[in-house]
């Protein structure tokens, strides 16, 4: 497989990464700064005092070998230590600073987030370090966080104050960061429903070897059928990532092409910018030649294979359904008559459902039941149309976020079997 030579400028990089963190609510307007370090030894940095809702790739400050400073602005405060993190780790070309929400919550209660929720988690984000308040911008708070990265880790908390990444590549930085925060997001969610349960090293160990396909072929020329299937899923996985439904490397779409192929999200690429032409084909258990297909690959194809009116399928991870997925607590649907009609009971299907043979998984799952929590991992949703599948998803999401919601209010009232009869009747739905 080639691998393509990264060409974007760094002050387009920042640019562009600075405008998503923002939009997402994952800094403020003058919180945060990222930069990278530059093969020739430059260090590009954002600007200090610079609205980060606006920022353009002219704001973006060059540091040169030599300390020259070359921009329209000063370099960021923060500058400091980041300079120190790039002498304690070579192999680290690029830094996040910001202040997402959910990461502060945990920095001023002195607490970092458990990277053992997810398999993903724990291998994207690994150990997670911390750093001792000191005063922002100062050299004590560079030497403070340049020792925790020191240690090997990527990912250090700020007493009092957000969270730094540092990565051999910025969107390496980029997917760290993200994770990081869902990961902590989904903690607090789940916090509310009760005991948060996190995975055993075996076990993470285990769901981390997951593998995919293996075996590629050269695909003929698409039909209209595919191409028409790969415009609408690329635009489905954007929209989703702009729900928040999913993260910018996590989460696979397929739809059913024919009786023995279907298109599928490719492994590691960026969700948010997400393609028709990076999609992947398989067929007859084999992946389209020169791509990265997802690592649920096999078991999409089990579905397909065994349940011949499922057209599309989704696992995702929207953060409240996902923190039912990490919780002991049941999600109940006999809460709200659309979310039993779309959703029907939604059953928790254990981690290993992921590493275990997907001939004997897609058995247990059922189009009458369409949709299910993987404990530590996300939803899954089967459709029969990709829309049909997506609005299934948000419905769940919105379930999800309204149950959590009510615990502050008090006891939710359950309909009553009465109800869910009258619904089952009235919308032709087959019982459990």
């Amino acid at each position: 497989m080639n691998i393509q030579r990264d060409t974007t400028h760094p002050a387009d990089v920042l640019k562009s990464a600075m405008e998503r963190i923002y939009s997402y609510k994952m800094t403020t307007t003058s919180g945060g700064n990222l930069s990278i370090l530059d093969e020739d030894g430059s260090l590009w940095i954002t600007p200090a005092r610079i609205d980060k809702g606006g920022l353009k790739r002219e704001d973006i400050v060059e540091i040169r070998t030599d300390g020259e400073i070359r921009g329209l602005h000063k370099p960021s405060s923060e500058y400091p230590f980041h300079h120190r993190i790039y002498k304690a780790r070579p192999d680290i070309k690029a830094i996040i600073h910001a202040h997402p929400v959910a990461l502060v919550a945990f920095s001023i209660c002195g607490r970092r987030p458990d990277t053992r929720l997810f398999p993903k988690a724990r291998a994207i984000c690994g150990e997670v370090g911390f750093a001792p308040y000191a005063l922002p911008g100062s050299e004590a708070l560079g030497i403070s966080i340049a020792e925790e990265f020191a240690k090997g880790v990527s990912c250090v908390m700020l007493e009092n104050h957000g969270v730094v990444v540092g990565a051999p590549t910025f969107r390496e930085a980029f997917r760290k960061f993200e994770t990081l925060e869902f990961t902590a997001k989904t903690i607090l969610k789940a916090s509310v429903l009760g005991d948060v349960r996190y995975l055993s090293e075996s076990t993470l160990t285990t769901e981390g070897e997951r593998g995919a396909l293996h075996e590629h072929f050269t695909p003929t020329a698409a039909s209209a059928r595919e191409r028409g299937l790969r415009r609408e899923m690329s635009e489905f996985v954007r929209r989703g990532y702009r729900q928040r439904l999913l993260i910018s490397t996590e989460g696979s779409f397929s739809a059913r092409v024919s009786d023995t192929s279907f298109v599928i999200t490719p492994r590691g690429c960026d969700r948010a910018q997400l393609t028709p032409e990076e999609l992947v084909l398989v067929d007859n258990g084999r992946a389209e030649e020169g791509k990265r297909v997802s690592f649920a690959s096999r078991l999409h194809g089990a579905i397909y294979a065994r349940h011949p009116s499922v057209q599309a399928i989704i696992n995702a991870t929207p953060v409240n359904a996902t923190a039912y997925a990490v919780s002991g607590e049941p999600l109940d649907t006999r809460t709200i008559p659309e979310s039993y009609v779309f959703l029907r009971e939604v059953e928790k299907l254990p981690v290993s459902v992921l590493s275990e043979d997907p001939t004997n998984v897609a058995p247990r799952l059922s189009p009458n039941f369409p949709v299910y929590l993987i404990e530590n991992d996300g939803a899954m949703v089967l459709g029969t149309s990709l829309l049909d599948a997506f609005d299934r998803l948000e419905v769940l999401e919105s379930t999800a976020e309204a149950l959590i919601n009510s615990k502050s209010l008090g006891p939710v009232r359950v309909m009553g079997e009465a109800v869910i009869r009258e619904l089952e009747e009235a919308f032709h739905l087959s019982p459990r």
